[in-house]
């Protein structure tokens, strides 16, 4: 579900910054970046009970670091937020690697309107906060299609392809394979009816090192449809 850009948690002490892209917090003709200090948690889904509707973010956002995000970016002027707050493509990843989920988390929207390109260059721009200890992560799937699920059966022929020719350019480190993953036609467009949930990739590769080692994990498929493969460039 989560492709993972930046070193493992692990690493990290927890007053160490973690950025999110979700595909969960959309815009369309501007990026925002939140600078709250106190990030509100988003139960933005239904159909759940018990623990995961309970559950809450206790840590505080990062004002200064994302300050710092909008002030690095020259190819286009983001802007500050201050009423979003933590999405479950954010907060439910938190809480998964941090228990206590008591780190700084701020979060930066998708322009809908921008093409993959601009996104993964916009994710260069970024770089610099992974080098200054940010923790990014790209919160989305490598297959999305939601209107062709079908639990119990067979991953889908097509869904298989998409995932298996994005999983070979990341080994590759053939980014700009990801990039124009469009040019694959109707496989593509089947493995993402709508943008967001590919997108939040492309700032995990765009913010990796030619160093970085890779690890994929979590490698299933749900319901025929929802490629889970994550990775980790570190």
């Amino acid at each position: 579900m989560h492709d993972h850009g930046g070193p493992s948690a692990r690493r990290y002490q927890l007053q160490r910054p973690f950025f999110a892209i979700s595909a969960h917090w959309m815009t369309r003709g501007s990026t925002l970046v939140h600078i709250g200090l106190r990030p509100k948690t988003i139960h933005d889904f239904g159909g759940f009970s018990g623990r995961t509707v309970r559950s809450t973010i206790s840590g505080s956002g990062r004002p200064d670091v994302a300050q710092a995000a909008i002030e690095i970016v020259r190819s286009t002027h983001l802007h500050p937020d201050t009423e979003w707050g933590l999405d479950h493509g954010a907060w439910s990843v938190v809480i998964r690697m941090f228990p206590r989920a008591d780190i700084p988390v701020f979060q930066l929207s998708l322009d809908l309107t921008k093409p993959p390109s601009v996104h993964f260059d916009l994710a260069r721009e970024l770089k610099p906060l992974r080098e200054k200890g940010v923790l990014i992560i790209g919160s989305g799937n490598l297959v999305h299609n939601l209107g062709a699920l079908a639990p119990g059966a067979r991953v889908y022929d097509w869904a298989e392809g998409f995932d298996s020719k994005m999983t070979s350019a990341i080994e590759d480190r053939d980014f700009q394979r990801v990039v124009q993953a469009g040019s694959l036609g109707r496989v593509a467009q089947l493995s993402h009816p709508t943008p967001e949930h590919f997108l939040p990739t492309l700032f995990s590769l765009g913010v990796a090192d030619a160093k970085d080692g890779l690890r994929f994990f979590n490698t299933s498929f749900e319901m025929a449809s929802i490629s889970m493969r994550s990775f980790v460039l570190a």
